[in-house]
């Protein structure tokens, strides 16, 4: 039985030292780490997916927090489930939630209920405000055109060549920009 820890930050500026401190202030000893520079927003995260690779029946997975292990309650109830079948306990410490009780499996459902609930809140309210903008000419966000060499720097990102990051520095564009071009190559 080993103590496996998942620390996630979503950009290579972020700092993971708060992660780790709490660890250490609670006093729990971790056997392995895995730790990951990278948006949470989908299971493609190669730490992620080495940590579920690894774990073996009776590990335990500590995180700071559930947002750390996923940002939506489908994909924290999936990834969960997955690490329950193999007989993993989730245990974050934030929330003080052990997944191996009754009670950590409801809370984790309602608390990551809460965080889509308010995270589409945001959304609505955003677009909303941006409807107003545009009916009062205020929003004329210029198209930025993809560069020449884009499928190139694609290819390289798709071969995990490049990070999302360094990518959109190549590109001098947003990370939000450049998850919309990888949306789009995707359903293209």
């Amino acid at each position: 039985m080993a103590n496996i820890g998942y620390v996630r930050v979503s950009t290579a500026e972020q700092n993971t030292g708060r992660q780790f401190a709490d660890f250490c202030e609670k006093g729990i000893h971790l056997d392995k780490v895995f730790e990951e520079h990278i948006s949470g927003k989908d299971r493609q995260r190669p730490q992620l997916a080495a940590m579920i690779d690894y774990v073996r029946e009776g590990d335990t997975v500590y995180i700071e927090s559930y947002s750390r292990l996923a940002r939506n309650t489908r994909d924290l109830l999936n990834l969960v489930h997955e690490l329950e079948e193999k007989g993993v306990t989730v245990v974050s410490l934030k929330e003080n939630f052990d997944t191996s009780t009754p009670q950590g499996r409801l809370m984790i459902t309602f608390m990551q209920g809460i965080a889509q609930f308010e995270r589409d809140m945001i959304k609505e309210r955003q677009a909303e405000g941006i409807a107003i903008a545009k009916a009062q000419g205020k929003f004329n966000k210029p198209i930025t055109p993809k560069p020449d060499n884009w499928k190139e720097l694609y290819a390289r990102y798709k071969q995990r060549e490049l990070t999302a990051v360094s990518l959109a520095k190549q590109c001098n564009i947003s990370r939000s920009l450049l998850y919309k071009w990888i949306k789009e190559e995707r359903e293209g």
